[in-house]
C-alpha cells in the first residue's frame, strides 16, 4: 500500500441549509488504499461522500484532491479530477441500455485501464446484458451497471455508498470480491458501509462516524469490536 497521500479532508463542517450535518471531520485516503465509513443511519456518512463529490459546496480548503484544493468545484469538475461516486439507489437511467449507461460514464475520456471490455470482464452478467434497458435488470446487476459507470471514468478515486443495501448476501459478496481487483488496477477506494462485518473485511482503515462527528478511527487491528460498536451506536 503506498503513503502517498491522496485526499485530505479538513475540519469539514457540511450544511443542509440551516442543518448542520458534519462538524469539524477530518479523514485521509493514502494512495491505493481502502478506507471504509460506517455509522447508524442519520451518521452523515453520505453528506461526506456528496461533499467529496462537490454535491454539497464547502470552502475550498476543507477537501484537498492531491494537495489541490477541490472543496469549492462543482461536481462536474472534481469527476475531471478522477473523483467518481456509486451512488445509494444506482442511479442509473433507466430507459437506456447496460452499454449507453456504460458509455455515459466513460465521456470525460480519462486516460487509464478501464474501457467497455475491462468493465465486461470483471462484471460478466453485464457483459451478457450488455442491450438490455437499466430498468430489466436485478438490483444486483443495477449495482454492478453502477459501478461500471463510476469506472469507466478512470478515477483515480472511487466513493461507494451503501453498496451492499437491498441486496442478497451472494451478490454482496461478489460486489465485495471485485474491490481489490478495482484498487489493483491503480484506484483508491472510501466505501460507505453500514455492515461492519463486510467494512472491517476491506478496509486497510475505518472511520466511524456519529450524528456527524467522528466517533472512531484506525486500522481494524487497533480497536476492539465492542470499542467500535460503541462507537457506531454510541453510550448505552
Amino acid at each position: 500500500m503506498a503513503t502517498d497521500r491522496l485526499l485530505e479532508v479538513n475540519a469539514l463542517d457540511s450544511r443542509y441549509g440551516a442543518l448542520q450535518a458534519l462538524f469539524a471531520v477530518d479523514l485521509r485516503v493514502a494512495e491505493g488504499e481502502t478506507v471504509a465509513i460506517v455509522g447508524a443511519n442519520g451518521a452523515g456518512k453520505s453528506t461526506l461522500l456528496k461533499s467529496i463529490m462537490g454535491l454539497i459546496a464547502n470552502r475550498a480548503d476543507q477537501i484537498r484532491l492531491r494537495g489541490q484544493p477541490i472543496g469549492d468545484l462543482p461536481a462536474y469538475r472534481i469527476a475531471l479530477l478522477g473523483v467518481t461516486l456509486v451512488p445509494e439507489g444506482r442511479r442509473l437511467f433507466p430507459s437506456l441500455s447496460v452499454e449507453e449507461n456504460l458509455l455515459l460514464g466513460g465521456r470525460m475520456k480519462r486516460p487509464g485501464t478501464w474501457s467497455l471490455g475491462a468493465v465486461y470482464t470483471l462484471f460478466p452478467a453485464l457483459r451478457e446484458r450488455r442491450y438490455h434497458r437499466a430498468q430489466a435488470l436485478s438490483g444486483g446487476q443495477r449495482q454492478m451497471a453502477a459501478f461500471g459507470r463510476a469506472l469507466m471514468a478512470n478515477p483515480c478515486l472511487l466513493l461507494i455508498d451503501e453498496a451492499s443495501l437491498g441486496l442478497a448476501p451472494l451478490v454482496v459478496k461478489d460486489l465485495y470480491a471485485a474491490l481489490p481487483r478495482i484498487r489493483a488496477a491503480g484506484t483508491s477506494l472510501v466505501v460507505v458501509e453500514q455492515d461492519l462485518t463486510q467494512a472491517l473485511g476491506i478496509s486497510d482503515r475505518v472511520y466511524c462516524l456519529q450524528e456527524g462527528r467522528v466517533a472512531l478511527h484506525g486500522r481494524p487491528a487497533e480497536f476492539s469490536r465492542a470499542a467500535l460498536s460503541q462507537a457506531y451506536f454510541g453510550a448505552a
